[in-house]
């Protein structure tokens, strides 16, 4: 069984920063992706960002490309989001994900790729 915690999450000011760390624990999974999604309420969840089991590739959304930052340490089973520049429409729960599929090069976009997720994390920006 594979777990996934989220933490870092909380209330920040516009053009903030935080940072969101998720942790996996128990049956890790090696060779995949992993990723970070969001959904705001009334909203379907959206794609925020996605890396390689390198973490040599990288992809993101629009709406944060140049302001959040994925990582990944394998070492200590993490992955991090830094979110610089936040702003209110930021505000959301956010989820990390693992890739159900072992691919050490691909950087899934679509949640279908994912089955395993954390319980989320909200983050919320104030104006």
């Amino acid at each position: 069984q594979v777990q996934l915690v989220e933490s870092g999450g909380g209330l920040v000011q516009a053009g903030g920063s935080l940072r969101l760390s998720c942790a996996a624990s128990g049956r890790t999974l090696s060779r995949r992706a992993m990723g970070w999604f969001r959904q705001a309420p009334g909203k379907e969840r959206e794609f925020v960002a996605a890396i390689n089991w390198s973490g040599s590739s990288t992809s993101y959304a629009g709406s944060v490309k140049g302001r959040f930052t994925i990582s990944r340490d394998n070492a200590k089973n993490t992955i991090s989001l830094l979110m610089n520049s936040l702003k209110p429409e930021d505000t959301a729960v956010y989820y990390c994900a693992t890739s159900t599929y072992v691919s050490e090069s691909a950087t899934y976009t679509d949640d279908r790729y994912y089955g395993y997720w954390g319980q989320g994390a909200q983050v919320t920006i104030s104006s």
